[in-house]
């Protein structure tokens, strides 16, 4: 079990920490959020669509090239734990249906789902977690109070696109050669360090604040606990004792999902369970990889083996309670509304 474990942790580091440094030291990440600024005139869109498009990224080390957009955007308008769960939920939105991410691919994989359908139906749903972000904490963000004219739109797009582009290669790299993300992100690191001319002095200050060996200590923790819940077995067992309530199938699989989810995170319980879940539902299809999909998604949000959350926790100098204050009523309602959605997707399709 050490060795899985090991092998899992140590392709960690690197992840998108040593790039948001990088952007910070040349200022990228500054001039991209006042470029976004330009192009909506609109510190609510600053914090909602930078943290997003950023999110696109699969690492842990995203939310931190999020953070301090959403920061400047909200200013004093939210308190910090407001900012942290801003940062963190629209940077997240893009995990719960794009194939960035090797969980969303699995899961399709496992339930032989059509992956341009499932991005297609879970549209709806992305949808509801802007509106959740934008109505409980976005609005407190005021207005702008004119509009800027004269603004070249296309020209202010094009230099947002020259900001972002160790992102996008990134992106780039783990899309479209297929690469894991350490390897872009090193590949990235190497050529961000030759074209924006980084000097070796200038880089390993840089290095080293990214390696921060209390946030080390803590992913390799979390990582640690849910290998040590997936190895032990009880996963496994999870159908076997929820079997015995006299409640529908549907209801039992949400249930195992969101355990699972909490006690061992997304990757886990996707592989463990949705096999079962298609085996024992056949009919699912797609209203069964979307309504797990979304019950494992934001059970992740609140849950204490989600990597991401103790990176942010840890930015923003807050609890993991306080953090998860701030998403309970969102998480209730965002379930709630997967069910419905469920029960429309069985009619329609």
């Amino acid at each position: 079990m050490v060795r899985k474990i090991l092998s899992v942790v140590i392709p960690r580091f690197p992840d998108g920490t040593p790039i948001q440094r990088m952007m910070e030291n040349r200022g990228f990440l500054l001039l991209a959020e006042k470029t976004l600024y330009a192009i909506f005139n609109s510190k609510r869109v600053n914090a909602m669509v930078a943290p997003f498009i950023i999110g696109i990224l699969p690492s842990p080390g995203a939310v931190l090239i999020a953070a301090p957009i959403v920061e400047n955007s909200a200013g004093n308008h939210l308190e910090i734990e407001e900012k942290a769960f801003v940062a963190s939920h629209f940077r997240h939105i893009s995990e719960s249906f794009l194939p960035t991410y090797s969980s969303i691919l699995l899961a399709l994989r496992l339930g032989n789902i059509n992956t341009s359908k499932f991005v297609f139906y879970m549209i709806p749903m992305v949808i509801l977690l802007f509106l959740l972000g934008y109505f409980f904490y976005i609005k407190k963000i005021p207005k702008e109070e004119y509009v800027k004219d004269n603004i070249n739109k296309i020209n202010e797009t094009k230099k947002l696109m020259k900001y972002l582009w160790p992102i996008i290669l990134v992106i780039t790299l783990i899309l479209g050669f297929r690469l894991p993300v350490y390897y872009a992100t090193i590949i990235t690191i190497m050529i961000f360090a030759i074209i924006g001319k980084f000097k070796i002095l200038e880089l390993i200050p840089m290095l080293k604040t990214s390696f921060e060996l209390k946030l080390i200590l803590s992913t390799i923790t979390i990582m640690i606990f849910s290998k040590f819940i997936s190895y032990v077995g009880i996963i496994n067992k999870l159908p076997t004792y929820f079997n015995k309530l006299d409640i529908a199938p549907i209801y039992i699989f949400v249930i195992i999902f969101m355990i699972s989810t909490l006690m061992a995170g997304s990757q886990a319980t996707i592989a463990l369970v949705i096999p079962l879940a298609f085996a024992t539902i056949p009919s699912g299809g797609i209203p069964l990889m979307i309504l797990l999909m979304c019950i494992t998604y934001i059970t992740m949000q609140i849950s204490p083996t989600h990597i991401c959350l103790a990176v942010v926790t840890e930015h923003f100098n807050i609890t993991f309670i306080e953090l998860f204050k701030k998403t309970f009523f969102i998480f209730i309602i965002f379930t709630i509304s997967s069910f419905a959605y469920f029960f429309l997707l069985t009619k329609i399709i």
